[in-house]
């Protein structure tokens, strides 16, 4: 018997700096119910939901960085969005901007997602660890990308949570670009690899790789999903976004490395797959048998 898991890559389209967040919230119920009328159980949204991708602008004051934060989760503007979960019976991925305190008092700022079950209860949180771009004002770039000014890196590891029928791992968009992301989630058994993520078509220190940004999206999921024999799911806030054209390229990727759905726009828009768990097994039981075929004490270079 299968473990069949239908689920839908909720694709967004740009964010105005002025749209307020019960507009997205708005968007990403409409998807959401689109989805769950096709009979998905799990929608996945972009990184950074919720608000423009405000790490393109240098900014000093913090009260004004501090607006794009969320300091609860679920707040009073995405409150409706756990509403309409539960009332549809739909898990969902969520990307944002965390604002937090530790144990000590200290303030947090961190580049999160969260896995929410059907019931509206966060099953899982990630914080961003591969964190692109730099930490200070660099005015020769056509736009900025101070990821690195504004957050922190995650400090919760690579979690795995056992949900949706098995087991499910986070991460978001330039931690995609790293093979140790996807193998310390293929080490625990990972099922199902979720993603959000807002690219940019201009990458201003490397130009000439501009018309290599989807080719090199695509490439990288791929090679994640094959190699650790894992359902990936990668979703984009795509489109022109305050004068900053965003790839599109939002997919769902089968554990042989094939795409099974994607979307075709720029704008709102949902991919959906019915994934099987168990396809899982075809190459984590074979090809890449960990068990059977690593060479861990090989790779000591890799942590020295």
């Amino acid at each position: 018997m299968s473990r069949s898991l239908i689920i839908a890559a909720a694709q967004m389209g740009p964010i105005a700096r002025s749209e307020p967040r019960a507009s997205a919230v708005s968007r990403m119920i409409a998807m959401m119910e689109r989805a769950a009328k096709q009979g998905a159980k799990l929608v996945v949204f972009p990184e950074l939901a919720l608000t423009t991708f405000f790490p393109r602008w240098y900014m000093e004051d913090q009260a004004e960085i501090d607006t794009f934060f969320e300091t609860e989760m679920p707040s009073v503007e995405t409150r409706p969005l756990f509403e309409a979960a539960v009332r549809l019976g739909v898990g969902f991925y969520l990307g944002y901007a965390e604002k937090t305190k530790d144990g000590e008092g200290r303030t947090r700022r961190f580049n999160t997602s969260i896995l929410v079950g059907p019931d509206g209860t966060v099953l899982s949180t990630y914080r961003k660890i591969h964190l692109p771009g730099h930490s200070e004002h660099e005015p020769w770039r056509a736009f900025q990308h101070l990821e690195k000014r504004y957050f922190e890196g995650g400090d919760l590891g690579f979690p795995v949570a056992e949900a949706f029928g098995g087991r499910v791992g986070m991460c978001i968009c330039n931690d995609r670009r790293w093979p140790e992301t996807f193998r310390m989630l293929g080490l625990q058994q990972a099922e199902l690899v979720l993603l959000g993520y807002n690219t940019p078509v201009h990458y201003p220190p490397a130009p000439e790789h501009d018309h290599l940004q989807d080719f090199h999206n695509h490439l990288v999921l791929q090679a994640g999903a094959y190699q650790n024999g894992t359902w990936v799911v990668g979703v984009a806030k795509a489109g022109r976004e305050e004068g900053c054209d965003l790839i599109g390229g939002t997919c769902i990727i089968a554990p042989t490395g094939e795409i099974a759905a994607k979307c075709t726009t720029l704008g709102d828009e949902i991919a959906i797959a019915d994934c099987d768990l168990d396809r899982c097994r075809e190459i984590q039981d074979n090809i890449f048998n960990f068990k059977v075929h690593r060479q861990p004490e090989k790779y000591g270079l890799l942590c020295k």
